[in-house]
């Protein structure tokens, strides 16, 4: 009895000393390019391998992509067999581009999910406000990290690229949104803001409410600060930066990158990937490091 106890005794220890340890997590912020673009070139077909390569590269745990069509997400997850995904088409019918996010399925496990859309009816499939060209949501997930027992919540989004009052509107609502998750869980959000981190409204809103820019917050940075390259290498002093990662919580930044992977100068998508390498369990992250 006695060494029985003991050894509960020290193996609890043990996983006291894990689940209080920071774990990190590689989170990529990555907009697709849908599928059906009239691309010439760069059409899905041409560059879908070049894609998975860049995916592969990087090694992501967890991947929030933008303007992801049905068969794109089943093309990656046939091509990437270490990942699950979920997801949902933002029209009412279910079809159209989806927020999907793809994990590392030995990695974490999502013990809730779901989607609502950027509008005065967020419950409403398909709805629309505020004058956006297009429908707009949020996929969002709770994730056990069953390594080190820790929950985190991810947001994944792409705001309007037409309507000013969407965005503003689409980050209030976001925010609102992520004010519901405990302030002991890490929250993590990805996408294509469609705004200039530093210079927009959107991305005011979201750091005063309480995030930090990854970009900014980080120890190190690689990569231009311009994330939108139209299928081709990044302009000269370009800064614009419209893909983010956005942290709150226990969670820090350790590094963030901006992926230019290509092969032979055909690039996977008009995007540049995001990445950042985070501690969950740590932080708050500080605001900003510029």
């Amino acid at each position: 009895m006695k060494w029985g106890y003991e050894l509960v005794f020290v193996v609890s220890l043990i996983m006291s000393a894990v689940s209080c340890a920071d774990t990190d997590l590689v989170v990529m912020s990555f907009n697709l390019r849908h599928g059906l673009g009239e691309d010439g070139q760069n059409s899905w077909p041409l560059r879908k391998e070049t894609l998975v390569n860049a995916i592969k590269e990087c090694a992501p745990d967890i991947v929030g992509t933008q303007e992801c069509l049905g068969f794109q997400a089943d093309f990656l997850a046939e091509a990437l067999p270490d990942y699950y995904w979920f997801g949902v088409g933002r029209e009412a019918n279910g079809t159209g581009e989806m927020a999907a996010v793809f994990y590392k399925k030995r990695l974490v496990s999502p013990v809730a999910t779901g989607t609502f859309w950027l509008s005065e009816t967020p419950e409403v499939p398909g709805s629309r406000s505020w004058e956006t060209g297009s429908t707009r949501v949020v996929t969002w997930a709770k994730f056990h990290h069953p390594g080190s027992g820790q929950f985190f919540c991810l947001f994944n989004t792409h705001l309007d690229n037409a309507s000013e009052q969407a965005r503003q509107h689409g980050a209030r609502l976001l925010l609102e949104r992520t004010r519901a998750v405990s302030a002991e869980l890490p929250v993590i959000v990805t996408g294509d803001f469609n705004a200039a981190a530093e210079a927009s409204a959107p991305w005011q809103t979201l750091t005063e409410g309480g995030f930090a820019d990854a970009w900014l917050a980080a120890e190190s940075t690689t990569g231009p600060e311009v994330t939108f390259g139209r299928f081709g290498p990044p302009p000269e002093n370009g800064k614009r930066r419209i893909d983010w990662i956005l942290v709150r919580g226990p969670v820090s930044a350790k590094r963030c990158e901006t992926v230019l992977y290509n092969e032979s100068g055909r690039y996977p998508s008009d995007h540049y990937p995001v990445v950042a390498r985070l501690a969950l369990g740590s932080g708050p992250s500080p605001a900003g490091k510029r």
